[in-house]
């Protein structure tokens, strides 16, 4: 495979609700709803309607799909970062919703992985790409590993919850409602690609303590029409995240042109991020 070359105001649903109760309470007063919300005319002198604020959105014909390319990470750590500070994520190194990994192939052909804090800071730059850490030496090749959430199209974290508390939008996207959830950590141990984790007491987390959180793939940018944090501080492209159902999409460009695959098939889940660049096999 090829890799590539090449906020809004936030008003929270008490507030909507209020307002709204005032402006039924405007409309219910009034004489005639004709009078209040005239037909607009048109330049042809006929009728029309303004144009919605939001366009029409149809969830149900989405496939949002999420794309990494290795060959073009540099392992900066600035989407780790940017993905703390939009979504509030606990400083905890060992919680994260996006994280990025260093493969090494040592000189005795075992891949080494490393991912200090997350690499929210970067990696040192030494002999391509190999740290004592890593307990390789001699390195034949060194890359760099994106990870977050699947999204999956089989996904064994809304299978498992007990409460409901983990669900799929309609748009596909899988959250977690964290009034619902008991912090069981069931879906924390059903997901095969480590994921989840449970929001720890004290620090800064925006998250209610003793919940599950993971990647949303950043729904509150997306449902305005926003790319994900990560996507848009990436300084090289490596992420992108768009509608493969759309043939006009970048995404349904890229997997129809390069064929990116999943990260671990075999465990049947139908992931919705897809890899262009090197891999390695779970050991």
């Amino acid at each position: 495979m090829t890799p590539l070359a090449g906020l809004g105001v936030c008003v929270t649903r008490r507030r909507f609700l209020g307002v709204g109760a005032a402006a039924i309470g405007g409309i219910v007063g009034a004489a005639a709803l004709g009078r209040l919300f005239p037909i607009w005319e048109d330049a042809s002198g006929g009728s029309a309607a303004p144009a919605p604020i939001v366009p029409v959105y149809d969830p149900a014909t989405v496939a949002w799909t999420f794309v990494v390319d290795t060959g073009r990470c540099i392992g900066c750590g600035l989407c780790v970062a940017a993905c703390k500070t939009e979504n509030g994520v606990t400083d905890d190194p060992k919680c994260n919703r996006t994280w990025v990994e260093r493969h090494v192939v040592g000189e005795d052909g075992i891949v080494h992985v490393e991912s200090p804090e997350g690499g929210i800071h970067g990696f040192d730059a030494e002999a391509e790409g190999v740290s004592a850490a890593s307990g390789a030496s001699g390195a034949s090749a060194a890359w760099f590993v994106p990870r977050l959430c699947m999204q999956c199209e089989e996904s064994p974290c809304t299978t498992v919850c007990p409460v409901g508390a983990t669900y799929r939008t309609a748009d596909g996207v899988i959250l977690v409602d964290e009034a619902r959830c008991i912090g069981c950590g069931y879906c924390v141990t059903a997901c095969p690609y480590g994921a989840r984790f449970i929001v720890p007491a004290g620090g800064e987390a925006r998250g209610a303590p003793g919940v599950a959180d993971k990647c949303t793939w950043c729904y509150h940018r997306l449902a305005r029409g926003l790319e994900p944090a990560c996507v848009e501080v990436c300084p090289v492209g490596a992420r992108r995240l768009g509608d493969r159902n759309d043939p006009t999409s970048e995404v349904a460009w890229i997997i129809a042109e390069h064929d990116p695959e999943p990260l671990w098939p075999e465990y049947g889940t139908l992931p919705r991020v897809l890899y262009l660049g090197p891999l390695v096999e779970q050991a």
